[in-house]
């Protein structure tokens, strides 16, 4: 029998939309040779009301000056949106282009002297964030593509962001939908001024990414944290391609499903973590809230991985700076979290490992006013190596995926699946139906279905796996250039940074005007699907 997904709870609405009662169409740039009210889209923003839609033309719409957070002088981009229950669409993704690049340049321009690098600021430029939803709840965005905003001095280098307070440690957003968008760079000097992340969720609670794309960013093209473990988000039919990381999920558990996706040609296709920041609360743990079942049937825990493509990851040659520089290169899923479900997936040719569970060193110095360490092991020594606070990983499940041709790089330990766990007196993690269609299925400690096959028990011993260990602290060189690799271990290592273009002809939405009060471009309102708003929970 097949797994059947649950339903939603609070927020679901009829398929057949009608619009709010006294919404208004704001038309930014032409379409089909009708004029709009508006040349910027940060103009119509401005003049827009809570349930007011903004349609946007063709055209590359270049960043000529920006907007900074009220009381966040770090924080600035070229679209900043404020006001809850906007509707953002352009007309053709891959035609209405929001731009970081100088006026005058080619579209999502590649040459330097085209960089815009933000304001002034002390230290050097601040640096700029594409469109930015700052604690506005609901917000929509579809039907786009942002390119080229960087990195400077401040909180700066990221593509679409809905940020509901960044580092404050608290929830300042409830709700968002965004579809068929594209991120990327097309430019690289140094890792300082890269672009860090594509879309981006922060601080939030509640929302669905579905047909995105995002490639070239020097921390992930995907990232969700911050959501004290009730993030209750969806990622569907998205790819992430030629990242450090394909996805990046600190402290984000709770109900969190990503889907029918695809990552490849990434150094680590995917990687979720615990670490001691200003993201609190830590561990990240999928476990579900009270009275919360699954998304899906059958599943171990809230936060699932079900139904992705995970190929091919084994690319050193991207953008990669701090903790996602130490993302092993030739591995699909890194999971460093506690309670997660990876189901159903496909995983094929990433040469290290195609799905690892281990434990997260957090080295980094915590924030002054922060808890040495959240949830972890403080002062832990890893095989002589002193960490701050060490998250070790249990309870999580491997169930019903399917491995093809992982673990070529040959090294031992590697193959279909590894982990490590390095402390007693918490749930094992668990393995079961899953199949390699070379016959033999690899996993380091051995045989793991038979050993574990069933989550729950109570590990009495803990289980090092030190070969395992040796060679990701190699792979991922987590300590710098000299960690230390075992004799005859090789990795592929960076040798210069490439950046790719787009895949050409994304899907772009087949009908625009679905949903849209009337107006000069859609004519007659155009009653069509609209998705459900973004659930605050999951039930069965």
């Amino acid at each position: 029998m097949g797994r059947i997904r649950s339903c939603w709870i609070a927020g679901l609405v009829t398929l057949a939309f009608v619009p709010a009662a006294g919404a208004k169409v704001l038309l930014v740039g032409t379409y089909h040779g009708t004029r709009g009210q508006f040349s910027s889209i940060q103009a119509a923003v401005d003049a827009a009301k809570p349930g007011d839609w903004i349609l946007i033309g063709p055209g590359d719409y270049k960043t000529s000056s920006s907007r900074r957070v009220p009381g966040r002088s770090d924080l600035a981009a070229g679209v900043l949106i404020t006001k809850a229950g906007l509707y953002i669409r352009g007309m053709n993704r891959n035609a209405v282009i929001v731009d970081g690049t100088k006026p005058g340049s080619a579209p999502c321009s590649k040459k330097a002297s085209a960089q815009n690098m933000g304001p002034a600021a002390k230290g050097g430029p601040l640096g700029l964030n594409g469109i930015m939803i700052w604690k506005a709840n609901n917000v929509w965005v579809q039907n786009l593509t942002a390119c080229n905003f960087l990195g400077g001095t401040g909180d700066s280098g990221n593509e679409i962001w809905w940020n509901g307070g960044d580092g404050s440690g608290k929830i300042g957003g409830h709700g968002y939908y965004g579809s068929y968008l594209t991120a990327t760079s097309t430019f690289f000097h140094n890792e300082k001024t890269a672009a860090t992340y594509g879309i981006f969720s922060s601080n939030w609670n509640g929302g669905t990414w579905d047909q995105t794309y995002a490639s070239n960013f020097n921390d992930s093209g995907y990232y969700i944290g911050a959501c004290q473990d009730q993030c209750h988000q969806t990622i569907n039919h998205a790819w992430g391609q030629y990242n450090a990381l394909g996805y990046s999920g600190t402290n984000s558990g709770g109900p969190l499903l990503i889907e029918n996706s695809q990552f490849s040609q990434n150094e680590d296709g995917f990687d979720t973590n615990s670490q001691n920041n200003s993201d609190w609360p830590s561990p990240q743990s999928g476990q579900c809230p009270a009275g919360v079942k699954p998304q899906i049937a059958g599943a171990h825990s809230c936060w699932i991985f079900y139904k992705n493509y995970v190929h091919d990851n084994n690319n050193p040659n991207v953008p990669s700076s701090g903790a996602a520089a130490a993302g092993p290169v030739g591995t699909g899923v890194s999971i460093e979290g506690r309670d997660d479900t990876v189901m159903d997936n496909v995983f094929k040719n990433n040469g290290a490992w195609a799905v690892v569970f281990q434990g997260y060193p957090d080295t980094e110095t915590p924030p002054s006013n922060a808890i040495p360490c959240v949830g972890g092991i403080q002062n832990y020594s890893l095989l002589g190596i002193p960490i701050a606070c060490f998250y070790d990983d249990w309870n999580d499940a491997l169930v019903g995926n399917t491995f093809t041709h992982n673990g070529f790089y040959g090294n031992p330990t590697n193959g279909d699946f590894a982990e490590t766990t390095f402390t007693a007196g918490s749930p094992i993690n668990c393995y079961s139906g899953n199949t390699d269609t070379g016959g033999t299925l690899t996993s380091s400690p051995a045989n793991l279905e038979q050993t574990n096959p069933v989550c729950g028990p109570i590990a009495s011993a803990s289980d090092q796996n030190l070969p395992f260990v040796f060679q990701a602290l190699c792979d991922t060189q987590v300590f710098g250039p000299t960690t230390p690799c075992p004799a005859g271990s090789h990795y592929p290592r960076r040798t210069e940074v490439v950046m790719h273009p787009l895949p050409k002809n994304l899907k772009t939405m087949p009908n625009p005007c679905a949903g849209v009060p009337a107006n000069p471009w859609c004519g007659a309102s155009s009653a069509g699907s609209r998705p459900p708003r973004s659930p605050s929970g999951f039930t069965g």
